[in-house]
């Protein structure tokens, strides 16, 4: 994974409540294990019209919002089933974090794990920046994990929580089992000092 730490990116608003799984990344996708081309399933059904053409009222259709890094999503995104690729999705087509005021328990741990950000903040600051990316689509935000803080234009900071040892993975750039392999100095210092309790029967 790539470590994220401080960067600012153009953010794009797709303020609809509720954008479970299936809608991130459609069930017939799922077949794939390679994450290699995700991104083009990413809201697949809503980015295309039945004959396959470009859907020119989606937001992320939009040429404003190309090159977005952020995705400000409305109040309880990524509910539904439990799929890894929704947030291979997310980050094959671009993003770097998604914004919104609750994320689903397990799409917020898979986003985790994965190198994708997501950040919870309060009601005032989601809708602040979904008028702000309405008004102004080269509309821009600056994320700063270390000190977990978002500034909109303008200045302002506004704080979101994040748990420790998954902040620590995404600033280092790490899963669990590369933070278990970080560990393994410590792991055979503890077994030199530590005789197997475990007894060979011969």
């Amino acid at each position: 994974m790539e470590p994220i730490t401080t960067f600012t990116a153009k953010a794009a608003a797709l303020p609809v409540e509720n954008i479970d799984t299936d809608q991130i990344i459609p069930a017939r996708y799922l077949k794939v294990t390679d994450k290699v081309g995700l991104g083009e399933g990413l809201f697949a059904d809503w980015r295309r019209l039945p004959d396959g053409s470009p859907n020119p009222d989606f937001a992320l259709n939009r040429p404003e919002t190309a090159s977005a890094q952020v995705l400000v999503a409305g109040n309880n995104f990524g509910c539904g089933s439990s799929r890894e690729h929704a947030p291979w999705a997310l980050q094959g087509y671009g993003f770097k974090a998604v914004i919104s005021t609750y994320f689903a328990d397990i799409f917020r741990n898979n986003a985790l794990k994965n190198g994708l950000l997501p950040i919870t903040v309060d009601s005032e600051t989601y809708y602040q920046l979904v008028s702000l990316c309405d008004e102004d689509p080269e509309t821009t935000v600056t994320v700063d994990l270390a000190s977990q803080t978002v500034t909109l234009p303008g200045g302002q900071q506004v704080s979101f929580p994040i748990d420790g040892f998954a902040k620590h993975c995404l600033l280092n750039g790490i899963d669990q089992v590369g933070f278990l392999l970080q560990q393994e100095d410590a792991i055979s210092a503890y077994e030199a000092t530590h005789p197997s309790r475990v007894q060979t029967v011969r």
